[in-house]
């Protein structure tokens, strides 16, 4: 194997490492969301998962139920959109811009 073979071997291994260890951080990195105006609060982290749902009593109304659907689908909408945009950072900083489908 040639010495630019090997070098580009090493830093394809050593980019592989980088993005495994940016992925596992994924799940510690999270990012909030609300709508209502704080009526309806979620986080989520980098593993696109729902980690808490914080609803006020308020915005809990028995005769417009999809009213409180909309708010929670747009609080949770936000906090992935966030997060997703903090990992794709993320991910540029580590590949140089370069735009890999499939990474975040």
């Amino acid at each position: 194997m040639s010495k630019g073979l090997a070098h580009i071997m090493k830093q394809a291994q050593m980019m592989q490492q980088k993005m495994a260890r940016l992925q596992e951080e994924a799940a510690e990195k999270t990012a909030e969301g609300t709508a209502g105006g704080g009526a309806v609060v979620a986080v989520a982290n980098g593993k696109n998962q729902l980690l808490s749902l914080t609803i006020k009593k308020e915005a809990v109304d028995p005769e417009d139920v999809e009213m409180l659907q909309d708010l929670v689908v747009a609080a949770v909408n936000e906090a992935l959109a966030k997060v997703h945009a903090e990992m794709s950072e993320q991910m540029s900083k580590l590949t140089g811009g370069l735009n890999i489908p499939g990474l975040f």
